[in-house]
Order: structure tokens, then sequence, then C-alpha cells
């Protein structure tokens, strides 16, 4: 089972700013718990300084990691607020019939609404559904279906 760990880096910063990325650690141990032989892809584990990456270099590294994420098994995608990249990881995923998971309050937020099989309001959330057994037992049943 591969993960792919998609969520706002940037957000709707102007400049170089980062929202915090301890959030990616946490979302990483949770699924390792509960899952143990499931393979996780942290982009931001590969990439701490792609701030300051060229445009070819940022590019190829956008692009890959959109790809990417058209073939994991499931993208867990952790949107606090809306993040444009990651909108667009979780598109790839959806329509390349993945699994999504948000973990956000955005109830109704479209992107997040329409494109994910589940969310979740938070990470206190996602990390009991996972440790209790009911998230592992949902993805298993979607990639059988």
């Amino acid at each position: 089972m591969r993960f792919f760990i998609a969520g706002v880096m940037q957000g709707s910063s102007h400049g170089t700013e980062l929202h915090d990325q301890d959030y990616r650690e946490r979302i990483e141990a949770t699924i390792r718990r509960a899952m143990p032989t499931a393979e996780v892809y942290d982009p931001w584990a590969n990439h701490r300084e792609s701030i300051t990456y060229d445009d070819l270099t940022g590019k190829q590294v956008f692009l890959e990691h959109n790809r990417m994420c058209g073939e994991m098994d499931v993208v867990v995608a952790f949107v606090p607020q809306a993040s444009m990249g990651t909108a667009i990881e979780m598109w790839e995923a959806f329509r390349n019939d993945r699994m999504v998971i948000a973990v956000s309050p955005m109830a109704h937020n479209w992107a997040i609404k329409f494109v994910s099989h589940l969310r979740f309001d938070s990470l206190d959330d996602f990390d009991r559904a996972m440790e209790d057994g009911s998230l592992p037992r949902r993805i298993a049943a979607f990639r059988r279906s």
C-alpha cells in the first residue's frame, strides 16, 4: 500500500513563507503505526529547500509529484486552508481512481467535498480512525472496489 502525503506548503503566502510542516511527520507516524507495511512518500522530506529551486527544477519536481499522486494507492491531503498545489495533487489522484483522504475543516469547499473519498475535520480525527482500524478497513474496501 503506497501513500502520498499532500498538504499545504505556501498556502496563500505572497512571499517565501511556509506553513508549518510538522503535520507530515504526524501523518506518516500514524500511517506506519496502523499499517506497518505501508510505503509512505513525503515530498517535503526530499525537497525541504524547494522554495529556493530555480524555475526548471521547481517545475520538474512539481509535475513529478503530481504524476506520482495518480500512481499511489492513497493520497492523504492536509488542507487547513486553501492550497492550489494540494488541490492539483488531489485531482490527479481522483482522476486516476486513487483514494483521496482530506484532513480539512473546509467541508463546503468544492475541491475538498467532491474530490475526496473521505474527509476528517482534524488530525486528531484522522489519527483515531487509523488507530481504531476503521480507516484501514475503508482503504482496503476502496482498493477492492
